[in-house]
């Protein structure tokens, strides 16, 4: 059987906190962590500058392989300092994470804080990875974000409308 290539993430989706910090990786997310994890292996960190969570699966690992050995030979060019252990536990500081069939996973409590998760996750395509906001958190950022700010306030207002 052939290798299926990952084809990346991309889309908007919305998911409420449910019960014991548990949250729902939505289908579309979903299917493609599972391509990307061969299984069902969700890998989750914090944003470097952004507050917000970015996600994706187990074969991006290779790739932040790389991506450290391009930024390394980067500095050596400009003769700037690397430090390759440092930048290492940043690149590699994700958690992995099991999900059930329905997407249901526990987000840890650290992770929840540190991107000021509450009440549901806002989840947007970014091709390598997704991001995963608290919509107040995203409502924050500036105008290059309209696009997803209106998904985000269209997909929370259908939400609502499904709680009442």
């Amino acid at each position: 059987m052939g290798q299926v290539t990952f084809g990346g993430y991309s889309g908007q989706a919305y998911s409420p906190a449910g019960d014991k910090g548990r949250f729902v990786l939505p289908p579309l997310f979903r299917k493609a962590v599972k391509e990307s994890s061969d299984g069902r292996v969700l890998c989750l960190m914090k944003h470097p500058t952004w507050n917000c969570l970015v996600g994706f699966g187990l074969s991006r690992k290779e790739e932040l392989d790389a991506q450290l050995d391009r930024e390394e030979e980067i500095a050596v060019r400009v003769g700037k300092d690397f430090d390759r252990d440092t930048r290492a536990s940043q690149l590699f500081g994700f958690l992995e994470m099991p999900f059930d069939d329905s997407g249901r996973f526990v987000m840890p409590d650290h992770l929840r804080s540190l991107a000021g998760i509450e009440e549901g996750l806002y989840f947007q395509g970014g091709g390598r990875f997704f991001t995963l906001w608290n919509p107040d958190e995203l409502a924050k950022m500036g105008d290059d974000w309209a696009s997803a700010k209106a998904a985000c306030d269209s997909l929370l207002a259908d939400a609502k409308a499904k709680g009442k």
